[in-house]
């Protein structure tokens, strides 16, 4: 008997994909560096802010066999950044073996509000307020990457540094709609608090996706 389509997304054996495609990382520690990017349908976090609101419903993008995104990858980079959406909303193992097994990199941006799975490099926590990540999402984070929006996100970016291991890398991004407004208050806070970096998001300002 065939699997059905619903047993294949929730065994990670096809993921609904909105999107994948070749640049520069623009966030964060690997800011500048090629890698391919794939863009998972799906999250229910529901930041207000959200520039891809147009991933959150997984069923508006096509279930693609993890073997089609793979090769597609491996045609481009060594290094895959998973993304979306909410990636962990979906199982990452099948995925992530099928690249390690090709010896690509693995890279992650996630909530953290879903169990972890896959086996990644690198992994990027960025936590939202309405939906906290989960204990194991702290311990895995290589990278925690914090939106500010307002001057109240820079006591929850604290509280979230507080959670991370003591090597992770901090940064501090400002969400872009209010990027004139906080990037002062910004560059004043990592001035007097130097663990955190300031982190933007270069690609929109080189107009790459």
């Amino acid at each position: 008997m065939e699997p059905t389509p619903q047993y294949l997304l929730e065994n990670g054996l096809e993921l609904p994909l909105m999107e994948a495609f070749y640049t520069l990382q623009g966030e964060g520690y690997h800011k500048g560096s090629a890698a391919y990017f794939i863009r998972i349908g799906g999250c229910d976090v529901g930041c207000h802010w959200c520039d891809v609101k147009a991933s959150w419903e997984a069923g508006n993008h096509p279930a693609t066999e993890i073997e089609t995104i793979v090769e597609d990858a491996h045609r481009y980079s060594d290094t895959v950044v998973v993304t979306g959406g909410e990636p962990l909303m979906w199982p990452m193992n099948p995925l992530t073996d099928r690249l390690k097994a090709l010896g690509m990199q693995t890279h992650i941006e996630t909530s953290g509000a879903y169990s972890l799975t896959g086996h990644w490099d690198w992994f990027c926590l960025s936590p939202k307020k309405n939906k906290l990540p989960l204990a194991d999402a702290y311990k895995a984070a290589d990278e925690l990457k914090m939106i500010i929006y307002n001057k109240s996100d820079f006591d929850f970016a604290e509280s979230q540094a507080q959670k991370v291991g003591p090597d992770c890398k901090l940064f501090l991004q400002p969400e872009w709609s209010v990027r004139d407004k906080m990037m002062p208050l910004m560059v004043a806070y990592a001035l007097d608090n130097p663990q955190w970096k300031v982190s933007l998001q270069t690609h929109k300002y080189l107009n790459i996706p």
